[in-house]
């Protein structure tokens, strides 16, 4: 028969108070504490989690809804996310929706109906309608990586610095003599999409160069939307010299479309990628990259919503910007005329 807490009760000699106050995350006398864990290991317990939400209207789980679980960048943000909330004791519950609004409205009702305590978010639908549910029933709501701009004060968020990572990619380019920069970008209508476009037009027109739309391209922030830009790209007649591209999984998706067409980095053309994941290095050493630190915005966030549950009060929503970094590596080079093909 399993433990109850009436057998951790007399295995301790201490209150059914004292041992329900710790359960449900109150501050005990240190020696209680220590009391109490060695009887839970002696006897096995295992707390009755559906009781106990119900007493304390708490569920100790978090929501997570993403557009894409198979995204490297997003699963490193999760797990730095989920060490700190689990040192805490609490859950999460990650709903991938595919980029799919209408199924991250879905996965948004189905955590509340499962009465999540707080709920992060790497939006995909830029409206945040299929937010409104967890925000009429006064869930705290944390931005991940993008934010709503219509929801700004009514939700938190962390975020890196989209418009200056992307400048100092283009200003890398611009210094080394490159005025044909080519940009792959993720979805058009997304926050990090259009912050990490102004950063390209701003470092462009810093350096008196006229920004052409022809170099330009969108790749959905996936590894095929990479390599269907890139090659779009080199089609090209009087095509770049230089190239941003500004995810993961699109220089992935990149870096093969090149090799695939026989072009040189950097002999033919330079290359700044973006994120500085283990697998670049097995696979395309010494790429130049713009680095995020994934740890770290798995770290704000959970403690962002750590706070958010304790403080209830919309006055403490704040939105977290966090920087980037250019990593040196040997995917660039000084722009010369033989290195166009």
């Amino acid at each position: 028969m399993a433990a109850t807490m009436k057998d951790i009760a007399r295995e301790t000699g201490l209150g059914l108070a004292t041992i329900s106050k710790y359960f449900n995350g109150g501050t005990v006398k240190e020696n209680n504490r220590l009391l109490i864990e060695a009887a839970v290991k002696k006897l096995h317990y295992v707390p009755n989690e559906m009781a106990r939400s119900l007493k304390t209207k708490q569920s100790r789980v978090i929501g997570v809804v993403i557009p894409e679980l198979s995204n490297a960048f997003i699963t490193s943000i999760i797990s730095a996310m989920e060490d700190i909330l689990r040192k805490k004791d609490y859950a999460i519950v990650v709903c991938d929706c595919r980029s799919d609004p209408r199924h991250e409205k879905e996965a948004v009702e189905f955590l509340l109906h499962r009465r999540v305590d707080g709920l992060i978010n790497m939006a995909t639908d830029p409206t945040g309608r299929h937010l409104k549910a967890a925000l009429d029933a006064d869930i705290p709501i944390l931005l991940v990586d993008r934010l709503i701009d219509s929801l700004r004060g009514r939700t938190s968020a962390v975020v890196i610095d989209n418009a200056h990572a992307a400048g100092q990619a283009v200003r890398k380019l611009t210094g080394l003599g490159h005025r044909k920069i080519g940009l792959v970008l993720g979805s058009p209508h997304l926050y990090t999409t259009n912050c990490r476009l102004t950063g390209y037009l701003d470092a462009l027109k810093e350096a008196g160069i006229v920004p052409s739309e022809g170099f330009i391209r969108y790749g959905d922030y996936t590894l095929d939307g990479g390599y269907q830009a890139v090659q779009s790209l080199m089609a090209m007649e009087d095509r770049p010299t230089a190239l941003f591209v500004t995810n993961f999984e699109m220089t992935l998706g990149a870096m093969l479309a090149l090799n695939q067409g026989g072009v040189r980095v950097p002999e033919d053309l330079s290359v700044i990628g973006f994120d500085k994941l283990e697998l670049f290095g097995a696979i395309f050493p010494d790429l130049t990259l713009i680095r995020q630190p994934q740890l770290s915005i798995g770290r704000e966030s959970a403690n962002l919503m750590l706070d958010l549950l304790n403080n209830r009060d919309s006055a403490s929503h704040r939105i977290v910007t966090l920087s980037t970094e250019l990593t040196e590596g040997k995917s660039v080079r000084a722009f010369t005329e033989q290195a166009t093909v």
